[in-house]
């Protein structure tokens, strides 16, 4: 069964002076305010579109990354993943490094790295990102 998740942001005001609440429609958890400047500068409380997605990549893939384990036997105890989404002013977001250590009884360093490669190349968040380079830190606790 297919799954929709919605969010909106109201904007006032020009790129840099401006700024906007998104606000999680779907789960209903809040909104968060948003500016040019949280996104180019400091975040100063505020969230960032990369902050939305390094979100949303270091759980997605925490989720690949259990269900690939699982499938093979040794189920995590425990995973701790983060995603770091840099932005570049003028070009983008460059890059994606995801960093995962793991708690996984029944397995060793080499299986551990070789199922977090594949979450990485196969969580859906990855897949919807492939135009942008992510990289992959790998260890077990």
């Amino acid at each position: 069964m297919a799954t929709t998740r919605s969010a909106h942001t109201v904007w006032e005001g020009s790129l840099t002076e401006g700024s906007g609440t998104v606000t999680f429609d779907s789960s209903g958890i809040g909104q968060q305010a948003v500016s040019w400047p949280s996104r180019a500068e400091e975040a100063n409380g505020r969230t960032s579109p990369e902050e939305l997605i390094a979100a949303a990549h270091s759980s997605c893939f925490s989720m690949a990354l259990s269900h690939g384990l699982t499938g093979a036997g040794t189920p995590p105890t425990k995973l701790v993943t983060s995603a770091d989404v840099t932005f570049q002013p003028g070009t983008g977001i460059t890059g994606i490094h995801l960093t995962v250590e793991g708690e996984v009884p029944g397995i060793d360093e080499a299986a551990f790295v070789s199922a977090a490669e594949n979450a990485k190349a196969n969580c859906p968040v990855s897949q919807a990102l492939t135009g942008t380079t992510i990289t992959l830190s790998a260890k077990l606790a």
